[in-house]
């Protein structure tokens, strides 16, 4: 019966007989060792390595011979233990990971494989351009479900520390890896942006995430002499007035003059989109740049776009003059298209979608002159009423400034490399969730 003390004899029988019973079982061993051995004579050479090794053991004490099953039972549970004890150990920690892998709380386990750097294999990431995708995005929580409450998730979430990784509020943006920003590109035929020095940096972080190229991926570096590649590298590309000027501006460019190191078209044969920039900043819009931008556009209506437009600065923050220059843009999209931006209710003809960027927040190398006319106050309530007439007019908004508020401003005004990869990465969020 189950927890009887079966090697208790002295419950059915006195101790005489439980010893008479220990010297059968001796015999018993010594009779099987008598037979293999020929009586009392030594072992000889043909005799098996095992029985050799048994008659040259020097004879085990009782007791110990006694326990010796005992001590085996262990050693061979301890070896499954620590085998066994480490496979649920990694999961555990696996597990607790991906628990505290965000400071808001464990991820879904859909989500547990999205801890990953996506920048790991670019181009310099190992000679000196140590930038990790999980140093600027964090995952955590559910991914927003729809364009609305993805803007507002990530125009009002916030860091946890200076340069943390940036925390939508709410619900959470993807971080996508290259594949994944080629299939988000692919679905438009054109994604145009127009704006100031501040889009001319969301473009470079682009084609730094188009091209797997940390080192000079945003910037002209096949015409680039040996003296300039030192001095654009990397954070360099956006930090240095000289190198930022020399971004890439069109898709174009590259394919027509380094076309091996766009990855997209490897990765997605048909992958054919124009991402492009139109620099336009100053209101009235000068007319050389007027039909620049309107060459710019295809006017084919089968034809997938997107408008990403920002400014701000140039007006001096000036809502009225900033409004003016949005105004004009919107109309010349719709007229080169035959779409309109701004249609209310339903209609055969479908609204083209077009994102507002306003400018992020001023660091502390901002200039002293700009201080009231472009701090962060200024900027906070430009932010807040370009929100408003987006609206107004039917169009998307998202806020760069509280993504910005605890991040480096390198001269007080524009945003490294890792704050434009961030932003290029709210974009293509933006265009993920734009209906098909």
């Amino acid at each position: 019966m189950f927890g009887d003390n079966l090697y208790d004899y002295s419950l059915t029988s006195g101790p005489s007989e439980a010893y008479k019973d220990k010297d059968h079982r001796r015999g018993r061993s010594t009779s099987r060792l008598s037979t293999s051995e020929s009586s009392s004579t030594p072992f000889s050479a043909s005799a098996s390595p095992g029985s050799a090794w048994l008659a040259g053991f020097p004879r085990l004490p009782k007791r110990l011979g006694r326990y010796l099953p005992t001590l085996l039972g262990a050693i061979i549970f301890l070896a499954f233990w620590k085998h066994f004890g480490n496979f649920y150990g990694d999961q555990e920690r696996h597990a607790n990971a991906s628990k505290c892998a965000s400071p808001l709380g464990s991820l879904p386990e859909s989500r547990v494989g999205e801890v990953i750097d996506t920048l790991a294999e670019y181009k310099y990431r190992s000679d000196g351009c140590n930038i990790s995708s999980l140093d600027l995005h964090m995952p955590f929580g559910s991914v927003c479900p729809e364009k609305s409450s993805m803007l507002t998730a990530m125009s009002s979430g916030g860091r946890i520390g200076r340069d943390a990784p940036y925390l939508p509020r709410g619900c959470d943006m993807q971080w996508f890896n290259t594949v994944e920003v080629c299939e988000v590109l692919g679905r438009y035929s054109q994604v145009i942006i127009v704006g100031d020095s501040m889009l001319r940096h969301v473009i470079g972080a682009l084609n730094i995430l188009i091209r797997e190229n940390l080192g000079y991926g945003g910037v002209t570096d096949w015409n680039f002499s040996e003296d300039e590649k030192r001095k654009c590298f990397c954070n360099n590309q956006f930090d240095v007035r000289d190198c930022s000027i020399q971004g890439i501006f069109s898709t174009a460019d590259v394919v027509e003059h380094d076309p091996l190191s766009l990855m997209c078209p490897k990765m997605i044969p048909e992958w054919n989109t124009d991402l492009r920039i139109e620099q336009i900043v100053r209101y009235p819009i000068p007319e050389d740049e007027r039909q620049r931008f309107e060459k710019a556009i295809d006017s084919n209506p089968s034809q997938r776009k997107a408008f990403i437009l920002g400014h701000g600065l140039w007006s001096n923050l000036e809502v009225g003059q900033t409004l003016n220059w949005l105004d004009t843009v919107l109309n010349i999209i719709e007229s080169k298209t035959g779409s309109r931006m701004r249609l209310r209710g339903r209609s055969p003809r479908r609204n083209l979608p077009v994102l507002l960027m306003t400018p992020n927040a001023a660091g502390d190398k901002k200039p002293d002159e700009w201080i009231v006319s472009q701090g962060n106050k200024a900027l906070v309530q430009f932010e807040h009423a370009m929100a408003v007439e987006a609206a107004k007019r039917r169009i998307d908004h998202l806020g760069t400034w509280n993504m910005s508020i605890q991040a480096t401003m390198y001269d007080g005004v524009h945003m490294d490399m890792r704050g434009n990869l961030l932003k290029a990465m709210m974009v293509l969020n933006w265009l993920n969730l734009l209906e098909v």
